[in-house]
Parts: C-alpha cells; structure tokens; sequence
C-alpha cells in the first residue's frame, strides 16, 4: 500500500525523491507490442512526455525504451521506427515470452548496469502513462522497493457511457490497490532475476511474477496514484486479460 508520506503525483517516497549524487540510476522501459497501429504511436507519446518530464525531475536517472514487435503484421513496426525507439522483432511469441526478451535486450543494450541500480518498468502498447509515471518508478527504485504495482483505468473514450458509468460505480478511490498489470509494473532488475523472470505464458506473466516475489518476501508496493490508461476495447490481444475483464463484466 502507498505509504502516508508520499509525493501525491509520484506515489513513492518522498523521503528519497532525488538520487544520490555520482551514483547512477536508470530505468529500462519494456513494451510489448502485436498489431497496435492505431495506439502504439499514443503511447509513444506519453512515453517521450515522461522521459522528458524525468529529465527535468531526475536528471541522474538514466531511461531507455524498447518495444518488442511480436508478430506484428501492421504498421506497428513502421510507427515505432518514426519514433526512434529501440526494438526487437520476434515470431508471435505471446505476452510472457516478449516482455522477457525485452528485459533481456534491454539489459543488453545498456551495457549490462548494476542490477540494484537499474528497474525495469513495464507497460503496453494500447496504454498512456502519465508524465510523472518514469518519476514514480526512479523514486520506487531509490526508495529500495523491490517491485511496484501500479493502476490502470480504461480508456473513457472506447467505453459507451453506461458501462463507463458501471466501471466508476465499481472502482471507488482505492479499490484497484493491489491488482496486478502488465500496463504498470516496474521491478528492480536485481530482483526480477532473482525471481526468474516472467514465465513464458500466452498471459498472467505479470501476476505469477509477483505471486512469485510475495513468496520471497520481498518489498512489494502497491499504489493507486498515476494510473495508466489503457485501452477499453472488449477484444483483447490475450484470451483472458484486461479486455476480457471488461467484456465478461461491465459489457451490456
């Protein structure tokens, strides 16, 4: 749970909201991606916005993105070269399997950093982060926090108005605290190694990976500030993810 003295728009402590001076940090950003053209640029944006807004914010802390192309046949891949973005392409590998091969480009590309100063934070291709989100991740990883669960909220633009209605009646101030996404999760790459990484799933990676990192005991956070947005469509790119959820619940 976010503790009593934190930043409102970053949800991590605000005792350690700035780096240690000469000691570097960074942030790898892992987003996997199948056939999102028409949100991938979106979410690119929001990206760029947080990246800037950590420089001004954080500027010891170093960021890097890479989006894992699995099995695009769009023009996700074209959208994502516009951007200038770091990427992988892979087979239609699945969710579990791409973010795994992020993490591992990712580690690579940065030239393998100390793994108690680097975090991995993780979203999706059809999600918005906010612009303070890579802010809330730098101060998860300098406040010691092992893994940071984050919200999400659906897009009000995709939902029709009564079942916008349904899902604010049912999601009162507080009552994601705790639920598990892919779209906003960062872990300290230290412990992400430790636990094995994501299993090789078609889905429910993210949550087997934290089941995993209760287990251990290890420092998990939760926090309801700076939910991601993510796309409100009934049809997912997963049987049973966060679409799904919607349809099975708040669908007509």
């Amino acid at each position: 749970m976010t503790d009593a003295g934190t930043d409102a728009r970053t949800g991590a402590g605000t005792g350690t909201g700035s780096v240690t001076p000469g000691v570097m940090h960074r942030i790898d950003v892992v987003v996997p991606a199948h056939d999102e053209e028409d949100r991938i640029g979106a979410c690119l944006d929001a990206l760029d916005a947080a990246v800037v807004r950590l420089a001004v914010e954080r500027p010891d802390v170093r960021v890097g993105i890479t989006v894992v192309l699995d099995g695009c046949t769009d023009d996700s891949a074209a959208i994502v070269r516009d951007h200038g973005i770091d990427h992988i392409e892979t087979a239609h590998v699945g969710v579990g399997r791409a973010r795994s091969l992020g993490v591992a480009h990712a580690i690579r590309a940065a030239g393998t950093p100390d793994p108690v100063r680097q975090w991995l934070a993780h979203t999706d291709a059809d999600s918005r982060v906010d612009e303070w989100w890579l802010v809330q991740q730098a101060d998860a990883l300098v406040a010691g926090w092992h893994v940071l669960i984050g919200a999400v909220v659906p897009d009000p633009r995709d939902l029709d108005p009564d079942v916008l209605e349904r899902w604010t009646i049912a999601h009162p101030p507080g009552a994601a605290l705790g639920h598990v996404h892919g779209a906003n999760l960062g872990v300290l790459a230290a412990a992400y190694t430790a636990l094995g990484g994501f299993d090789p799933v078609p889905e429910h990676e993210d949550v087997r990976l934290v089941e995993r990192a209760h287990a251990l005991g290890l420092r998990v956070e939760a926090t309801t500030d700076l939910p991601v947005v993510t796309s409100g469509r009934f049809a997912g790119r997963t049987p049973g993810g966060y679409a799904e959820h919607l349809r099975q619940t708040y669908a007509p």
